[in-house]
């Protein structure tokens, strides 16, 4: 497993790290036994960043992975968390007083005294461009409760703004062979400034596995089937916004690139579709670590693995052929 520096923070983390928004059960049903299983299966494939978030099935995902560090001290394992949606997301709600309650449930799911790393989750415009936020959270380093900050964002212009914040650590935002946009500017000014860049949606919801056909469907509390329209939180946070059949289609083409463009792979395996895009997300410059979910232990290690593939440059070249082809014109504008 590659590793890097997160940013700002000084950590070292691996180079894909686990998203567990799955794990607070809101991707459909998921009991604590098959999650603590798939901490224990990326913990021991050499993963050391959890992603999570205070709202992540109300705190169930923190508290799993607070039982996880309470079984495994010293794990090496950095745990980052977010905070801001668990009132409306209206400027005036991003205050100390709040940021100070919210963090101290999160240290209490925890089990921790001090955060490693709490990330804005995907905040309005305005709170990124308000000063006052940035003070409150100084003021959260300065107490203990944090170790560090970073914002999650939705647009590219978002994380232009938060990356000039001269005390955010790390930015979070969605990258994959069908959001290609912030690979133009996000990515150089963060590694200009010493920000990590965190990936989630680096699968597009589960369409870059390649395994969905046009008459795939989703339980009915699974945001793939409910978020379609954007009707709960931003649409580009569901498929990576794009036309689902669509998607389908240009996994298929990109399935096709494993084959061709892999210079080595763990016991010189073709790489699924999946571990295919994970690696090269994880090899674009700038990207600190990518986090994918995982339902199963298996996925797991599926995942972890991607961190040890070596990819032939000319993926970059397939991969934006396919993208301006397929997507450009639908999402560039957008995010």
């Amino acid at each position: 497993m590659q590793t890097r520096t997160l940013g700002r923070t000084g950590r070292t983390v691996s180079s894909i790290g686990l998203g567990t928004w799955q794990l607070g059960a809101d991707w459909g049903d998921v009991d604590e036994a098959d999650a603590r299983a798939v901490l224990d299966a990326s913990a021991e494939s050499g993963v050391t960043f959890f992603d999570t978030a205070d709202v992540y099935g109300d705190g169930r995902s923190e508290s799993i992975i607070g039982g996880w560090l309470a079984d495994h001290p010293g794990s090496g394992v950095t745990v980052a968390t977010k905070m801001g949606r668990r009132m409306p997301q209206e400027p005036e709600n991003y205050s100390l007083v709040n940021f100070g309650e919210w963090t101290d449930r999160s240290r209490r799911n925890l089990g921790v005294d001090t955060l490693d790393l709490v990330q804005l989750h995907c905040p309005p415009t305005e709170v990124i461009a308000d000063g006052e936020v940035f003070d409150a959270l100084d003021t959260l380093v300065d107490r203990g409760a944090i170790a560090a900050y970073g914002v999650s964002v939705e647009t590219v212009a978002q994380a232009l703004t938060a990356i000039a914040r001269p005390r955010v650590a790390s930015v979070q935002i969605i990258v994959n062979p069908f959001r290609l946009k912030p690979l133009d500017v996000v990515l150089p000014a963060a590694d200009a400034e010493g920000v990590g860049i965190i990936v989630r949606v680096p699968l597009a919801s589960g369409l870059l596995s390649g395994k969905y056909t046009t008459d795939t469907t989703f339980a009915a509390n699974d945001h793939r089937t409910y978020n379609r329209d954007g009707s709960a939180f931003d649409v580009g946070e569901t498929f990576a916004g794009v036309d689902f059949a669509t998607g389908v289609r240009a996994a298929q083409q990109f399935a096709h690139f494993a084959p061709q463009f892999v210079t080595d792979a763990p016991g010189g395996a073709v790489p699924t579709t999946a571990q295919l895009a994970l690696a090269w997300v994880a090899a674009q410059p700038g990207v600190s670590t990518v986090i994918p979910g995982a339902r199963n232990p298996e996925q797991a290690r599926a995942n972890a693995a991607a961190g040890s593939i070596a990819l032939d440059p000319g993926l970059d070249d397939a991969v934006r052929e396919l993208y301006d082809r397929e997507f450009r014109e639908a999402v560039h504008s957008r995010w």
